[in-house]
């Protein structure tokens, strides 16, 4: 792959996470929260993009004049806090621990402080579902921890892993909301879900969970998952489906008719943003508007036919560029690996531009999570081409490590890895196709 080629690739991902501008787009949807005087703000910020939505919506209200009296502030990473009444904490990603729980117990301690007349802002970006986690009483930890374990590796679409998670969340499924009522909730959105499902994003904390008791025990058991999580959480599963436990707030409890809840960026806007950028530099650009959903191996090589089927239809000596959002899934049988879905997804490419020879020339592909972060790796993803599969095979059993899902040390050997850092937003995954001329 020549260097330029992955500079050209990088320079695309960056211009997708920066038009996810979460800055921007959250002091824009917070200067439009109609406020008065009597009102005190509370700022609560979860998830990936927490630090700087939760700057962004600070500054906005200063100007504005609104008495911020307090909130708290979690993220992945530690952070400022950004202003003297809010307190900045982090908690555990992917899977909660004892951080999230702590954080957690907290969160419930600043909302009891509010008064009926204040205004709680809801700041939510992916990774929210884990930073905030704890069991709902009565319930333990260490089998929620487990529980978020084995969804990960089961190669369910994050809604089907939020519907169940959330079930056994304690912040999760409208709850906040009904923490908050009768105060005011606002709450503003980075989507990292297909579809833009606010009772997706964050495990929906402030609006009403639209899934009932025995699609959750259906998602299990088609899973194999229902006799593996703990006894008390199959328990809870009986009781609830025999009406024993109440179902989860739906749409009709009264404290939704505080509710006002928004998405203020998604992955379109990352998409638009990267190819936008890829015009600017002359390349025939195409974004599909298919997202890449389901087992990474296999939207791997529907990436790579996709890129020969327009290099095909191209023009002789053009260059092209086709871009995909979306998030893929991995099923494993067993402990994880080292790897992550976009690491597979490239892997899987790699392989299937090596199968196709010549054709390949030219082609490259970028497969990245918008948050910088892949799986439970220091690893955005990859960048690989037709020369990067041959590659991995001269250092070891290619084939064995796209079949065991160990990715990261098959890409990591010929150095494919795309390893950005954390880029403060979260946007679902890009899938950039680069056929040079």
């Amino acid at each position: 792959m020549t260097v330029s080629a992955r500079e050209q690739l990088i320079e695309l991902y960056c211009a997708a996470v920066s038009g996810a501008n979460v800055e921007t787009l959250t002091a824009n949807a917070v200067a439009t929260i109609p406020l008065e005087r009597r009102h005190r703000v509370w700022v609560l910020a979860f998830g990936k993009a927490a630090p700087a939505m939760a700057n962004a919506a600070v500054a906005t209200l200063e100007r504005s004049l609104a008495e911020i009296a307090g909130g708290i502030v979690v993220g992945v990473e530690p952070s400022a806090a950004p202003s003297g009444t809010i307190a900045a904490s982090t908690g555990d990603h992917p899977i909660p621990g004892r951080r999230s729980f702590t954080v957690a117990a907290r969160i419930g301690q600043i909302i009891s402080q509010k008064r009926g007349s204040d205004l709680g802002l809801v700041l939510l970006s992916g990774g929210a579902s884990s930073l905030i986690a704890a069991p709902l009483r009565g319930m333990s930890e260490a089998d929620l921890s487990q529980l978020y374990e084995l969804l990960l590796g089961s190669g369910l679409d994050i809604h089907q892993m939020n519907a169940v998670r959330k079930r056994f969340s304690y912040w999760a499924a409208g709850r906040m909301a009904l923490a908050l009522a009768p105060a005011r909730t606002q709450c503003f959105a980075v989507s990292d879900v297909p579809g833009d499902d606010l009772s997706s994003i964050g495990s929906g904390p402030c609006v009403p969970d639209p899934t009932r008791i025995q699609q959750v025990i259906d998602i299990l058991r088609g899973t194999q998952l229902f006799g593996k999580v703990s006894s008390s959480f199959r328990q809870y599963l009986h009781d609830a489906s025999r009406g024993v436990i109440p179902e989860t707030p739906k749409a009709s409890h009264p404290a939704f008719a505080h509710v006002s809840a928004r998405v203020v960026s998604n992955n379109s806007v990352a998409l638009n943003a990267a190819a936008a950028a890829a015009r600017r530099v002359g390349l025939d650009t195409e974004v599909r508007i298919q997202p890449l959903v389901g087992d990474a191996a296999n939207a791997g090589a529907t990436v790579v036919e996709s890129l020969l089927a327009a290099r095909d239809r191209a023009a002789r000596g053009s260059s092209h560029c086709v871009i995909w959002g979306g998030e893929t899934t991995v099923s494993l049988g067993g402990p994880a690996p080292r790897g992550g879905r976009c690491q597979e997804l490239a892997l899987a490419a790699s392989k299937h531009l090596a199968d196709a020879g010549e054709r390949a020339s030219g082609i490259a592909v970028l497969a990245a999570g918008t948050d910088g972060r892949d799986g439970m790796t220091d690893a955005a993803g990859a960048i690989v081409d037709g020369t990067t599969w041959n590659a991995i095979r001269e250092a070891r059993d290619a084939a064995a490590a796209l079949r065991n899902h160990e990715s990261y040390d098959a890409l990591a050997s010929v150095e494919a890895l795309f390893t950005p850092g954390p880029t403060g937003t979260n946007v679902m995954d890009v899938t950039i196709g680069l056929i040079r001329a």
